[in-house]
């Protein structure tokens, strides 16, 4: 690592400490969250270790918690996670080496880290991409731990208000995205697709379903 990589990494590290307290937080909820759902644990544990994705953690979750099987939740998380592609095209040519090399490097493709790392000319500091997602990936795995640990010790989440964080993240990431005329029409199809499926299919199908309808939309 040259000098220059070195500042990169640092000035990432410190642009990624508040992204990673908000991460410890949200995982704080997850954790609490999954093992009143009935993963152990170190199964939250393990799941923040090899996913490290919020949406599509808290997704799979309550597929899973609501009877949904885990291959719907599987799926969930898949769709949830299907931004990441669009974001790894436009991030590939900016990391160096060979195909392997380049899908280890794009690991550390997090939504602020991306946000933060770009240059604003198409391209990407990958050293400041690293630095940001060192701390939040920390935080996010420390944060599940805790919480996993604790729920026995806070008792009911729904009392204290865990369970609420996540939804109301992403509440106020719809609200921002409706301000767009054609998002209002993707949303308000795919709310009434899940809503009419919800008595007829097992639990997590209807979000699929409706997720595949908004993507389909947001294309055309």
């Amino acid at each position: 690592m040259s000098a220059a990589e070195r500042l990169s990494f640092r000035r990432g590290t410190r642009l990624g400490i508040p992204f990673a307290a908000v991460a410890f937080l949200l995982s704080s909820s997850f954790g609490v969250v999954a093992v009143q759902a009935g993963f152990s644990p170190l199964q939250a544990v393990v799941m923040s270790v090899l996913v490290n994705a919020g949406a599509a953690q808290f997704a799979a979750t309550a597929i899973v918690a609501a009877g949904g099987g885990v291959l719907p939740g599987v799926l969930a998380a898949t769709l949830m996670n299907a931004r990441f592609l669009a974001m790894g095209a436009a991030l590939a040519p900016s990391l160096p080496g060979g195909p392997v090399s380049r899908a280890l490097q794009g690991q550390a493709n997090v939504d602020p880290s991306w946000a933060v790392a770009n240059n604003g000319d198409g391209t990407f500091d990958r050293w400041v991409l690293f630095g940001a997602s060192a701390p939040q990936y920390v935080g996010w795995v420390t944060g599940t731990l805790v919480g996993a640990l604790s729920g026995d010790l806070l008792g009911d989440v729904e009392r204290l208000g865990l369970d609420a964080i996540y939804p109301t993240f992403f509440l106020a990431l719809l609200v921002t995205e409706l301000r767009r005329p054609a998002s209002r029409r993707v949303a308000l199809v795919g709310a009434v697709v899940s809503l009419a499926l919800v008595p007829f299919v097992p639990p997590g199908v209807p979000i699929l379903v409706a997720a595949s309808v908004a993507l389909i939309g947001l294309a055309r």
